[in-house]
């Protein structure tokens, strides 16, 4: 399993809208396609106007083919309109679970 850590960051006052277009739009494609995710989060402290996202995938390839399948999609093209331009940096990140078990 790796999971996917994606941090969105935006300027202030744009991560509201963002979550509301995400809920309503995007979110359902990603579950329809990604699965459950792990998590989302956003930032309370530190570097604020953040939203982070859990994914968990199978392997390399899993993830390869759902982001596939995500980009072809039609409904997830409505919602990349509906958002363009609102987030500022992208930072994606791989992580592999430790090896004893992980909470739930």
């Amino acid at each position: 399993m790796i999971v996917e850590q994606r941090i969105y960051s935006f300027a202030p006052g744009v991560l509201p809208g963002f979550l509301a277009a995400y809920e309503a739009f995007g979110l359902p494609v990603h579950q329809r396609i990604f699965g459950r995710p792990l998590g989302f989060y956003t930032a309370e402290s530190g570097l604020l106007n953040q939203l982070v996202q859990l994914w968990a995938f199978d392997s390399h390839d899993d993830r390869s083919e759902r982001r596939t399948r995500l980009l072809e999609d039609a409904d997830w093209q409505v919602y990349r309109g509906k958002v363009k331009g609102m987030v500022l940096q992208q930072e994606n990140r791989f992580l592999a679970p430790a090896a004893w078990p992980q909470a739930r």
